[in-house]
């Protein structure tokens, strides 16, 4: 399965910074944001901030293969990256 990352980083109301990937089966930036804000919803972050060209296409994936079920399954995975919750 080819996987499109986008680089994303938010920025909380306390000013913490937030740095994940948004990984999706389609090369589409619109959902990317989408996702990116839902999670960090999901996560009690629903205030962050991703400001312009915060959430990027970074590149393409032949396969990601320990993302590959989470895709599958709910359409996007998020890799976390610096200042996410465990």
């Amino acid at each position: 399965m080819s996987v499109h990352v986008f680089d994303t980083y938010a920025y909380t109301a306390a000013g913490k910074r937030l740095h994940f990937d948004v990984l999706l089966p389609t090369r589409d930036a619109e959902l990317a944001l989408t996702i990116a804000q839902k999670w960090l919803s999901e996560i009690g972050e629903e205030g962050a901030e991703i400001r312009s060209g915060g959430c990027s296409f970074c590149h393409s994936a032949a396969s990601l293969p320990e993302f590959d079920d989470t895709i599958k399954k709910q359409g996007y995975a998020i890799y976390k990256l610096e200042g996410c919750p465990a």
